[in-house]
């Protein structure tokens, strides 16, 4: 385990699956105090798991988050970590055919609850001058995409988190963001496995040929979110085995194979 960093007191949004959970365990995993956040229950599962603390909340929902926020602290004490990775998915339907209900759902938990929890934790971080916040955005926010609420959501992570970095830098609070590539989370696997996507398609796209494990986006969030990236704030790594770069080469006839030998 790199360095004696211990993160002290994190709350993770998002906490009950996916990537989410594997940010909790790699906290854990470090020392933190875990609070994990989620309006699924199963966030209890991951809770018990991790030795942490509990709480349903929907992020979106601005007075609730306030009284959670006030309960983790009077519980635990001041947050030093914020991850955000509390996020809905969509459909990829033509514009035409996706509800505004769905996109509103969309924009509503990906967007303004990722603004919300940064603003709840962030302000507090700021008046104590102390604080890291690690956004999940996606690559789905840096390319085009048919996910008319999803991408332009996540695209608004990535800019949100430039803001906040120049925001609170002064108040020696740090704002990254971490956006994955196709990540073998439960709810991926579970496409797959029904046929639904297509994994030879979604990993030969990359340049390292494979998917993301979501323990590789909690490496990169405790980065991120530790003193060895205490000099990097309002940044957005993709953590995406190299699909950014490769998708250009298909105009080319796609990736070569690597050389034998």
């Amino acid at each position: 385990m790199p360095g004696t960093w211990v993160p002290g007191i994190a709350v993770v949004t998002g906490a009950a699956s996916g990537i989410g959970a594997a940010c909790c365990r790699e906290l854990a995993k470090r020392g933190a105090r875990v609070a994990l956040l989620d309006r699924d229950e199963r966030v209890y599962d991951v809770s018990r798991e991790v030795n942490g603390h509990a709480w349903i909340v929907d992020v979106a929902d601005e007075g609730a988050l306030n009284r959670c926020a006030d309960s983790i602290e009077t519980k635990l004490g001041p947050v030093e970590t914020l991850v955000n990775s509390a996020g809905v998915i969509q459909v990829p339907l033509p514009p035409e055919q996706l509800s505004m209900e769905s996109w509103d759902e969309v924009v509503r938990v990906d967007q303004r609850g990722t603004y919300l929890a940064a603003l709840v934790f962030g302000t507090r971080m700021a008046a104590r001058r102390h604080g890291s916040i690690v956004n999940i955005a996606s690559v789905a926010g840096m390319r085009s995409m048919p996910l008319h609420a999803y991408a332009p959501a996540k695209a608004a992570v990535i800019a949100m988190t430039e803001c906040l970095a120049a925001e609170w830098g002064p108040a020696q609070v740090r704002v990254n963001a971490v956006s994955p590539g196709y990540t073998r989370t439960p709810a991926l696997q579970d496409a797959i496995d029904k046929g639904e996507r297509d994994v030879s398609a979604l990993a030969g796209n990359a340049a390292l040929g494979r998917l993301v494990e979501p323990t590789e986006i909690a490496h990169a969030v405790t980065f991120l979110a530790s003193p060895d990236a205490a000099a990097i704030t309002g940044v957005n790594l993709p953590v995406d085995c190299g699909w950014l770069v490769a998708g250009s080469w298909h105009t080319y006839g796609g990736l070569r194979q690597a050389a034998s030998g």
